[in-house]
């Protein structure tokens, strides 16, 4: 029986990088798209300067495309599994931004305006950055592409 469950945990591990991936991917990539355009009914670029003002954030303009963009770039890179540290990262410092400027003074729980879903998010986007895209990523085929050898054989 252990046997059976280490061949099927070893099946479905390749998976798990996957969904959080494709669920952050989604995710930050709608809110870059809001933040930046007002794509999903949000206050575009215009709202999220605004944003930045009322935060203290200043230049607000720069901060304002720097968090849209990152989230945006971010979004893009972990849902294909491309940089995926790199576009981790972009997720875990604009949660880390978000906890210290918006969501701490609400403590933990999300109903009281807190930090529960950004820590939520932070955990997942940190996850990635240390265990990488998985096996079904463009980083994985790149890195099968770039590391099997190519030049014939002397």
């Amino acid at each position: 029986m252990l046997k059976q469950c280490a061949v099927l945990h070893s099946r479905l591990l390749p998976w798990a990088p996957l969904f959080t991936r494709l669920t952050l991917g989604v995710i930050f990539f709608a809110h870059g798209a809001d933040k930046l355009f007002g794509w999903y009914g949000g206050g575009g670029f215009k709202g999220t300067v605004s944003l930045m003002q009322n935060l203290h954030l200043e230049p607000a303009a720069f901060f304002a495309a720097l968090s849209g963009g990152g989230e945006l770039l971010g979004g893009i890179l972990v849902f294909l599994g491309l940089l995926t540290p790199l576009g981790a990262f972009l997720i875990a410092s604009t949660m880390v931004v978000a906890i210290a400027t918006v969501h701490w003074e609400g403590g933990l729980f999300a109903r009281d305006n807190g930090f529960e879903y950004p820590l939520t998010v932070l955990g997942a986007a940190i996850s990635l950055i240390f265990s990488g895209a998985g096996s079904f990523s463009l980083d994985s085929l790149l890195k099968r592409s770039l590391c099997s050898s190519s030049s014939p054989e002397q």
